[in-house]
C-alpha cells in the first residue's frame, strides 16, 4: 500500500514520501501563482482556483494569500467567501457546504501528529477529515482541527480553537472552543 493509499484512507502514513512531496509542491506551485496574480485577473484567478481545488460550487471568492497542502481533498460549495490568509492543511478531507464565510486568517488542519515522539520524529503522521456544514459563519484568527465536524446554521466566535464537534445552530466561541448559545437556524428577514 503507498502512502497517499494510508494518508487518504486515514491511517499513519510518512509524510516525507516523494510522491506526497510532488503533489505539496504542486500546490505550492499554484498557490504562489494564485497569490501573486493581479487581482483585476479575477476570471484566470477564478481558473485556478478551481483547477486546484477538488470540487468548487458556484460563486467562490477567495482572497490572495490563500494556502493549501493538496488542494485536491478540499470540496466548497455554493457561496463561500474566505478573506485573507486561509490556510488548509487537507492531507484529510475537507468538506465545506454551501453560504460559508470565513474570516481572516483562519487555520483549517486535518494531520494529527502521533504522540509517540519516535513515530513523529521518523515523520509519520495520520489525517482526519474536516466537515463544516452549510450557512456557517467562522470568525478571524480561528483554527479548525483534525476530525472536527462543525453543523449547519453555526456561528463560530474569533479566536476559537474548534477540538470537539459543534452541533447544528450553535454560536460557538473559546479555547477550546465551546457553545454558547444557539441560534435555532433562525434568520432574518430585512
Amino acid at each position: 500500500m503507498t502512502e497517499k493509499q494510508k494518508m487518504l484512507m486515514g491511517i499513519l502514513y510518512r509524510a516525507d514520501d516523494p510522491v506526497l512531496n510532488a503533489e505539496r509542491n504542486h500546490a505550492k506551485g499554484v498557490t504562489k501563482e494564485y497569490n501573486q496574480t493581479n487581482p483585476e485577473m479575477s476570471d484566470y484567478r477564478q481558473d485556478l482556483i478551481r483547477k486546484l481545488l477538488g470540487k468548487t460550487g458556484d460563486k467562490i471568492q477567495v482572497e490572495a494569500p490563500f494556502y493549501c497542502s493538496y488542494g485536491y481533498q478540499i470540496m466548497v460549495g455554493d457561496n463561500f467567501s474566505a478573506d485573507i490568509n486561509l490556510t488548509i492543511v487537507d492531507a484529510g478531507k475537507v468538506t465545506i457546504g454551501n453560504n460559508v464565510q470565513i474570516a481572516p486568517n483562519v487555520g483549517i488542519y486535518t494531520v494529527q501528529p502521533p504522540m509517540d515522539i519516535r513515530r513523529r520524529n521518523l515523520g509519520f503522521e495520520w489525517a482526519l477529515p474536516v466537515m463544516i456544514g452549510d450557512n456557517v459563519w467562522i470568525g478571524g484568527n480561528s483554527v479548525i482541527l483534525p476530525g472536527v465536524t462543525i453543523g449547519n446554521d453555526v456561528t463560530i466566535g474569533a479566536g476559537s480553537v474548534v477540538m470537539n464537534d459543534i452541533p447544528d445552530g450553535a454560536v460557538a466561541a473559546g479555547n477550546p472552543c465551546r457553545v454558547i448559545s444557539k441560534t435555532g437556524g433562525r434568520t432574518w428577514d430585512y
